[in-house]
């Protein structure tokens, strides 16, 4: 992101638009003729031509416009670089591979990408991404929520400037600048979505040959936890003829265990029929399961021991039964789905604030990274997280591996990227930052760049309207997706 200095007036802008100069109001002589400013300035047509068309050497000429090119072209970094009047921000198309931005009727706190079958490791353009999220209607407007299926095509690769058409042609033939298509479809919702996630599991009728069925789950905020099958919305996406019957509206399952509403929620990714974890603003965890015939059934002995809200669950990427929660009450605690007394295994205090959001590393399963509300974040070695045999059920209070103070607003969201456990995304409300943690960079290299104050390991700040969330496309090598409350943006830069 750059800012730029907008400080030309209007008749002077339209004027250096036709390719005109601006000039001073001219005073007329005694003979009614307008005297010519540059008049005997200069003696000879040589010394006008080298003086150039504003009546200044080029290089003098040339030297200023590259100062001023430096000054427009600063990276705007938000809870450090302040706009000057008249100043506003503008991406650096330079620096992404892809950029666009795409509304809905009402802002989405949630959403979850849903993997397709249009190949793994795609790298061409026009590229297409499939989503679910859910709606934030306004208070009385409530009765509009919706969960929202959809299908984003179309999106073309950025066009960089100072590139020409015959460099953009050789790139790929497959670039078409051409309009992002924007296609949804919707399922009525009694109340805000707080948080959505998505999960693909085999056709129940056990014929591998059609699409896998696609199911979510939406913590709403009335408390309830709806289950639905989308798989006919996404098909209708793509199949002509497809008709999506009135039942596909309805929820599979509607889940009422929970008394508080709540925002965390988390599919077990080594359950293929459908293992759900959701937990609340009383601190109580449950685990609801899919039977072989189809059903839901929820352990109605809830996992206790945070004091405060859970603010997110993430399953182990590799044991099945393992599972961690980050609460507001400032902790991260690792369980085991067949503890009889459904008390945490671990419990480790990290922050004095809330710990909003986490991410387990799906490369190095004993990485986690946490989020909190102060803007800071860490990433935390969970062999470090023994526990004290010489003082039992007390709390643990590890180092992390890596910690940064970098974002001055609450994170909001963070995720690792989906195959290179050094790479991490973080949104915090006005911004989303893409970090790398491999990158080192020893102090006085710091001092000499004049960035002391700005983590080496921070690889891209991407301006938007408060984040609320971000994902990465996994099958899209370095694609984000973030929501905020100006809509979507989905983006690829250079740097990943």
């Amino acid at each position: 992101m750059s800012k730029r200095a907008a400080d030309v007036s209007d008749e002077q802008s339209a004027a250096l638009k036709a390719g005109e100069r601006p000039v001073a109001d001219a005073v007329p002589d005694e003979a009614g003729e307008f005297e010519d400013e540059f008049e005997d300035e200069f003696e000879s047509e040589d010394e006008i031509l080298e003086a150039g068309v504003d009546g200044r050497p080029d290089a003098e000429r040339e030297e200023e416009e590259k100062d001023a090119m430096q000054v427009d072209q600063q990276a705007f970094i938000p809870g450090r670089t302040k706009l000057a009047p008249g100043e506003v921000l503008q991406p650096d198309y330079s620096t992404y591979n892809m950029l666009h931005t795409l509304g809905t009727p009402w802002p989405c706190l949630s959403f979850d990408i849903v993997p397709d079958s249009l190949g793994d490791n795609r790298k061409t353009y026009p590229a297409t991404v499939y989503a679910v999220a859910g709606t934030q209607a306004e208070g009385s407007r409530s009765k509009d929520n919706e969960l929202m299926v959809l299908k984003m095509s179309g999106l073309s690769r950025t066009d960089k400037d100072g590139e020409t058409d015959s460099e953009s042609d050789s790139d790929d033939d497959d670039n078409d600048m051409g309009e992002p298509i924007l296609e949804s479809r919707s399922i009525p919702l009694p109340s805000t979505t707080n948080r959505i996630r998505a999960h693909q599991t085999p056709s129940q009728s056990g014929d591998y040959s059609k699409p896998p069925q696609t199911i979510t789950a939406t913590m709403l905020e009335n408390s309830q936890v709806v289950i639905h099958d989308v798989t006919q919305h996404l098909t209708s996406f793509d199949v002509p003829g497809t008709m999506i019957a009135p039942s596909a509206s309805k929820p599979l399952s509607t889940l009422r265990m929970h008394k508080s509403e709540g925002y965390a929620l988390d599919w077990s990714p080594l359950q293929p029929l459908g293992k759900l974890l959701t937990g609340d603003n009383d601190g109580m965890i449950y685990v609801t399961t899919r039977t072989e015939g189809g059903g839901w059934v929820t352990d109605t002995r809830p996992f206790t021991g945070h004091t405060s809200s859970v603010e997110e669950l993430q399953w182990s990427p590799n044991e099945r039964n393992v599972f961690a929660s980050a609460s507001s009450d400032g902790s991260v605690k690792v369980w085991d789905v067949r503890s009889k007394s459904r008390k945490p295994a671990v419990d480790v205090k990290i922050s004095n604030t809330d710990i909003n959001v986490m991410t387990w590393s799906n490369q190095t399963a004993h990485l986690l990274a946490t989020g909190a509300d102060d803007g800071q974040w860490a990433v935390w070695d969970l062999r470090h997280w023994k526990p004290d045999t010489a003082a039992p059920g007390a709390q643990i209070k590890p180092s992390p591996v890596a910690a940064f103070d970098f974002h001055r607003e609450p994170i909001t969201s963070i995720e690792w990227h989906p195959t290179d456990d050094s790479v991490v995304a973080v949104g915090s409300a006005d911004t989303v930052t893409l970090w790398d943690l491999a990158v080192e960079l020893d102090e006085e290299e710091s001092r000499e760049a004049g960035l002391s104050d700005v983590p080496p390991q921070l690889l891209f700040v991407h301006y938007m309207q408060s984040v609320k969330e971000l994902h990465w496309q996994a099958q899209m090598p370095g694609t984000v997706m973030a929501t905020g409350s100006d809509g979507f943006s989905v983006f690829k830069t250079i740097s990943v």
